[in-house]
């Protein structure tokens, strides 16, 4: 990776003793559960979707983990909200607060009537249990993160049948939305460099400062949220998995994810390692850059699937400028432009080992954020003139 201008300033880690402690001693109960969740899902997904059986998956995981209780107190983290709060708060489920939709249920929009505090509730589909292993994996897994890339949890409901997850409120939505949305607006290179940057240090903080190591499993457009200032967090983390830890290089478990953003050994094997991670990340980039989908059946067959299309192209230096979003309008700096390329297409690279490590992501992202787009020092489109080999 020679081609790569890294920059000298580390990130910074975390050097809070008690947070670790306390993820160390969070250690096994959440491995367990997750391998519990993971190699017998017949056992949860065949249960009745009832409210009472639920309550009981969801009292016992925070019981015996010790990071909840009804007012949240404990460890400052998540609330156990009564339904009616939320009913209030959503205006019913009114679906004119909808937020979006996915295959495990709804997300509206809410505001609490005694505080006024806005919210993102996501209800899950109360007519089938697919999602209870999602719902608490979720759960669990936002309970243990403090990071400022990835969407804080600030509780939850279950109650009457009804399964609920309560976030933080994103006020600009989606990345999907700004890229692909009816009503998107024009993302500057500048912005879009500084979501890829906070993503990569949300991915980084899962992967490598995290105990157990946590791999993320659904990176995409659409779970990645924009705060005030186009401030980026990860959410979504129902498909979470514990990494390999000790010997162990892979984890072998079942295929889930997003077409087009999964690995490709991980979809032909099952083996998902760190690198499944890099790769998808590789294709987040990617789709940052260029405007395109990862998939878009829209298009010719040869252009539907996005790292097979740009794979080719980039190594041809006279077709960089012309696979960059249109949107951008020629307002990018070239060489920041090439580095961006190239980390997307060393991340999407075949062969897992010759990914990058997420520490090198967070590096090279960061070094293109610190040299942002100004008119007057990026006057001219000329790409460089070191070729993309990969």
């Amino acid at each position: 990776m020679g081609c790569f201008s890294w920059s000298k300033d580390l990130t910074k880690r975390s050097t809070d003793k008690k947070k670790y402690k306390a993820l160390d001693q969070n250690y096994h109960h959440l491995h367990t559960t997750f391998d519990e969740l993971e190699v017998s899902p017949v056992r949860i997904d065949k249960r009745q979707d009832t409210g009472n059986v639920d309550q009981s998956v969801v009292t016992k995981e925070l019981d015996s983990s010790g990071r909840a209780n009804d007012d949240g107190k404990k460890k400052g983290k998540s609330k156990s909200f009564n339904l009616d709060e939320l009913l209030d708060a959503t205006d019913n489920f009114n679906m004119e607060n909808l937020l979006g939709e996915g295959g495990f249920g709804k997300v509206f929009k809410g505001k609490l009537k005694e505080t006024g505090e806005l919210l993102a509730i996501k209800q899950l589909n109360s007519d089938g249990s697919q999602g209870i292993r999602e719902f608490v994996v979720e759960m669990m897994t936002l309970s243990l993160v403090d990071h400022p890339n990835l969407v804080k949890l600030v509780g939850y409901c279950v109650e009457a049948g009804q399964k609920l997850l309560v976030y933080e409120y994103m006020s600009l939505g989606s990345l999907e939305g700004h890229l692909h949305g009816p009503n998107r607006k024009r993302l500057d290179w500048n912005i879009r460099m500084k979501i890829a940057a906070g993503a990569a240090r949300g991915l980084e903080y899962l992967h490598d400062k995290m105990n157990p190591p946590i791999i993320y499993r659904d990176l995409k457009c659409s779970n990645l949220l924009l705060g005030e200032d186009y401030h980026p967090k990860l959410s979504d983390f129902g498909l979470a998995k514990v990494g390999p830890t000790g010997n162990n290089t892979h984890v072998s478990t079942r295929v889930m994810g997003t077409y087009g953003y999964c690995a490709p050994e991980y979809a032909m094997t099952g083996q998902l390692t760190f690198k499944s991670d890099i790769y998808s990340f590789g294709v987040f980039l990617l789709e940052i850059i260029t405007g395109r989908r990862a998939i878009d059946n829209r298009k010719s067959a040869k252009e539907q699937n996005l790292v097979a299309w740009a794979r080719p192209l980039l190594k041809n230096r006279e077709n960089i400028c012309h696979m960059v979003d249109p949107a951008l309008q020629g307002q990018y700096p070239a060489k920041s432009l090439y580095k961006a390329f190239a980390t997307a297409l060393l991340c999407v690279q075949e062969q897992p080992s010759k990914r990058p490590r997420v520490s090198d992501v967070v590096k090279a992202l960061d070094h293109i954020v610190s040299q942002p787009y100004t008119p007057q020092s990026h006057p001219s489109r000329t790409t460089p003139e070191i070729l993309v080999v990969i």
